[in-house]
């Protein structure tokens, strides 16, 4: 798989790779969403949303030459950071090395923006979510030190009816680290 700038095509497969990703969460039986019935219908995010994204060119798309995406991770630039909304591998290309070649994409476009780092925010206890974003060399910042977008998305989550508890932000920097990785 390649990996490309999302096109207008591509936006509305987005919510299938989403809701396909969400799933592994109750296959797991872990809640996303505190309450949540097994049998309620996954959350995701309408097509329309990505546009101003991908139009921004910071919506990244994986896909076989002339095929439909299988992951997809979006971005927003924040604070002089590269924040990662959204990024999800379909089911089907789990286990792949798909989800850390996306992400490896992202710091390095990260990099090449002259932005000074990496931010998301995502669940401390899934071991695909945070510990495989440490692997990858984030780092958790609690939220009382963490920079106001990052509580802001934090609070919005909590409003939505994720847990805070199991939410966390993490942030990569790149100022220390030179183009090879070494500090």
């Amino acid at each position: 798989m390649n990996i490309r700038l999302a096109g207008p095509a591509d936006l509305d497969l987005l919510p299938e790779i989403e809701i396909s990703a969400a799933t592994l969460f109750r296959d797991q039986g872990l809640e996303i969403i505190a309450g949540e019935a097994d049998d309620a219908p996954i959350d995701f995010t309408p097509a329309e949303v990505w546009r101003p994204i991908a139009a921004a060119g910071l919506l990244w798309v994986m896909a076989e030459e002339d095929g439909p995406p299988g992951a997809f991770l979006a971005a927003k630039i924040e604070e002089s950071r590269l924040h990662i909304l959204e990024f999800d591998v379909h089911r089907r290309h789990q286990g792949q090395g798909l989800g850390r070649r996306l992400l490896a994409f992202a710091i390095a476009e990260a990099r090449r923006r002259g932005l000074e780092g990496l931010s998301l925010t995502t669940f401390r206890d899934a071991p695909w979510n945070a510990p495989f974003y440490a692997s990858a060399g984030f780092k958790i910042i609690e939220r009382d030190a963490a920079p106001e977008t990052l509580q802001a998305y934090l609070d919005r989550e909590a409003s939505r009816g994720l847990d805070p508890a199991r939410r966390c932000a993490m942030i990569m920097s790149l100022k220390a680290q030179r183009s090879d990785g070494s500090a």
